[in-house]
């Protein structure tokens, strides 16, 4: 699978993931029960892989692609303040939800507004990658460049949508299977 490929399809399973916590918001704003346990998985994983092994690598992809077309300069700076941003509603988000799952009460409100602050950023994120910035890296990138972009974050697997789930997210797996269905 080449680069942009392999970038696209992490992009799919975020978006998949991303559809699954809306769902489950969808039915904890109309006043039923939402998974809780569910979302607190989704959010660890988004806030674990992406965060830690997706995000620095496209920051260096923004670098390189920025000093071969400078006109994208402000643009991809803009993306990288997002993976910040991202990483910290993520946060937030998490901590709201283990908060919750341990009992404490927190306003209908308050939860919602904070799980649909973390889930527009995010779509809109990927969607901004998608149509501006994946095309003009193909174009741009030489192999070189996609070396220095790998070597950005630490060899990794997936550890959910790689050939063996983490044992963490065996239930989050299985949940989306059930989904495809």
């Amino acid at each position: 699978m080449n680069n942009i490929a392999h970038w696209h399809a992490e992009h799919v399973n975020f978006l998949r993931l991303l559809d699954i916590l809306q769902k489950e918001l969808d039915a904890f704003h109309h006043g039923a029960q939402p998974n809780y346990d569910l979302m607190v998985d989704i959010v660890s994983y988004l806030r674990h892989f992406p965060d830690v092994h997706h995000h620095p690598r496209e920051d260096v992809m923004f670098s390189c692609m920025a000093k071969l077309d400078p006109s994208l300069s402000i643009a991809l700076e803009r993306l990288r303040q997002e993976h910040r941003v991202i990483a910290a509603a993520g946060e937030e988000l998490l901590k709201t939800l283990n908060e919750v799952t341990s009992g404490a009460v927190i306003a209908r409100a308050v939860v919602e507004s904070i799980a649909a602050m973390y889930l527009v950023y995010y779509r809109h994120h990927i969607a901004s990658e998608e149509e501006e910035v994946l095309p003009r890296a193909a174009r741009l990138l030489s192999a070189e460049d996609w070396r220095e972009v790998q070597a950005a974050a630490p060899a990794w697997r997936d550890p959910m949508f790689g050939d063996k789930a983490e044992v963490g997210y065996r239930e989050l797996r299985r949940h989306i299977a059930l989904e495809a269905r």
